[in-house]
């Protein structure tokens, strides 16, 4: 089992700035990937980006260019910076794992960009 606190979330204006913290504890040897996921009002749950544990990183579309995502596996830990909000990435965050067949969730942060 893998249990995720996610952090960071907020209130910010359209053009800012945010990053997104979360910390993986219990059995996290071996995981295949750390990410993140998003649910914005009234859509389905989609990717924002994974870092494998090569630490080679997946981008949706839409994040490229303005989210990075990073991984600091000493302390467990996987960050969301996210540049140049817009009011459209307000969403809840969920940062998830991936360990052999199995998917973990922590229990999501509110990220939310006023215009």
């Amino acid at each position: 089992q893998v249990q995720l606190v996610e952090s960071g979330g907020g209130l910010v204006q359209a053009g800012g700035s945010l990053r997104l913290s979360c910390i993986a504890s219990g059995s996290t040897t071996n995981i295949n990937y750390m990410g993140w996921y998003r649910t914005a009002p009234g859509k389905q749950r989609e990717l924002v980006a994974i870092i494998w544990s090569g630490d080679s990183p997946d981008y949706a579309e839409f994040a490229k260019g303005r989210f990075t995502i990073a991984r600091d596996n000493t302390k467990n830990t996987v960050y969301l910076q996210m540049n140049s909000l817009k009011p459209e990435d307000t969403a809840v965050y969920y940062c998830t794992v991936r360990k052999g067949l199995g998917d973990y969730w922590g229990q999501g942060t509110q990220v939310t960009v006023s215009s």
